[in-house]
């Protein structure tokens, strides 16, 4: 690119790619957090700490298939790869192209897929994958700010696609998803992190 093709470059791009060489997987989330604030909803990604305690309700001998919504850089992918059994599959699915283009660079594993969509289509994406149900659902997506009836699509979807038993692991910054959960989950543990910037409220929705 030469000087004068980056003097005309919008800032706000030039930011994105700066940040992006500078910082590795955290300039991409960063650059994506930029691009569609509503839907990435944190500038960093979750710590190691939330990571384990969201994930800590997981039946990993039973999980043969995983799902998550709004996987970012692969914050979670890669935990949940470590522990998933042999025969399992994890499905991402990611409005944003440039995670889902990144993932699918960065994720050598046979079990995992990156779908470029929305989480209000889980059904026909397990489906064109070979399954029916799935046994956990993951997601960060900020349901407060999701456009009007988004938020509700997702979670009639998630509760029809998980199996008897599975449950929905919901993150977030603030406690004001749980109102729209339960509506759906009437059964929900509760759970906070501390060790998180910002401090990370969880949920985790079972389907009796």
């Amino acid at each position: 690119m030469t000087s004068t093709q980056v003097a005309r470059e919008p800032l706000i791009r030039r930011v994105r790619r700066k940040a992006e060489r500078m910082f590795g997987p955290a300039g991409i989330f960063f650059k994506g957090f930029l691009k569609h604030p509503a839907m990435v909803g944190a500038i960093l990604p979750s710590s190691r700490r939330t990571i384990e305690h969201v994930l800590s309700v997981v039946n990993w001998d039973e999980c043969r298939l995983f799902v998550e919504y709004g996987p970012g850089v692969g914050t979670f992918c890669r935990p949940v790869l470590e522990k998933l059994r042999r025969d399992g599959m994890l499905i991402v699915i990611d409005t944003n192209p440039d995670f889902i283009a990144y993932l699918q660079k960065t994720i050598g594993d046979s079990r995992f897929v990156a779908v470029h969509g929305s989480a209000a289509e889980v059904e026909e994406i397990i489906r064109a994958n070979g399954f029916e149900q799935a046994d956990y659902v993951l997601s960060g997506l900020p349901f407060s700010t999701l456009p009007e009836g988004v938020g509700p699509a997702i979670m009639a979807a998630t509760h029809r696609v998980l199996r008897p038993g599975g449950a929905f692991l919901v993150y977030q910054y603030t406690a004001r998803a749980r109102e729209l959960m339960g509506k759906y989950f009437p059964r929900i543990d509760k759970g906070l992190e501390l060790a998180n910037v910002p401090p990370c409220v969880i949920s985790w929705g079972w389907k009796d």
